[in-house]
């Protein structure tokens, strides 16, 4: 499983992949995809697509969520994200969709699928990175929280000026393990229509990231 992470950020952790807790992550893992029982997702060469779409040298915002769509089809890789074909968008990708759309008055997405926001320094990075098809959280406690709480405290130490954005209990609970100091993090409640309504439609975020590299006069990223 390692072997599929790409250099620019293998060689940022390197350190975890000698780690025991990796070492059987990487065997259940592979154990789960092998398995004739459950169907698991994203496809195997998907797990690490985030990394490959973003390198370590052109990260600028992250954007964390918590596991991959469990419905057939949907999940590709990179948290909120769906293929190019998928027609019915997940709930909670729309109501980003709407948020971008209010916040910076632009027409609502052909598509679902965020790769190009991936290519301009956007790691779109789930905290679990596998799941069984119509189980969501099914992968819960196997280890990826551990590698995902490592990628982001390594960000935060190797990297300055970047812009966290954490919807949702779970994501802002990683404020514990970055930086404020250095880089700028926007919270705001999970984009589900469970709670959208209290306080993510409206947040602003988009604009406020690039507003924030605007004045730093960094490159705005074209949501």
């Amino acid at each position: 499983m390692q072997s599929s992470i790409p250099l620019s950020w293998s060689k940022v952790l390197k350190e975890e992949f000698h780690k025991a807790y990796f070492i059987n992550l990487s065997e259940t893992v592979n154990k789960f995809y092998a398995s004739e029982t459950n169907r698991v997702f994203p496809p195997e060469e998907l797990i690490f697509r985030a990394f490959d779409l973003c390198s370590f040298e052109k990260l600028k915002v992250v954007i964390l969520g918590q596991d991959p769509y469990p419905t057939y089809g949907n999940a590709n890789g990179l948290s909120f994200s769906v293929a190019d074909y998928v027609k019915l968008l997940p709930k909670s990708l729309k109501n980003i969709f709407l948020e971008v759309q209010d916040d910076l008055k632009i027409d609502f997405p052909k598509n679902g699928n965020l790769e190009r926001w991936a290519q301009q320094g956007v790691l779109l990075l789930n905290t679990i990175l596998t799941v069984e098809e119509g189980k969501p959280n099914s992968h819960k406690d196997i280890g990826w929280e551990q590698f995902t709480d490592a990628v982001i405290h390594k960000i935060s130490t190797e990297k300055s000026q970047l812009v966290f954005l954490l919807w949702g209990t779970k994501a802002i609970a990683k404020m514990e393990i970055i930086d404020c100091k250095k880089h700028l993090v926007l919270t705001a409640p999970h984009p589900s229509p469970l709670s959208a309504y209290r306080g993510f439609l409206g947040c602003k975020h988009f604009s406020q990231t690039n507003q924030y590299f605007h004045n730093l006069g960094i490159t705005e990223i074209n949501w």
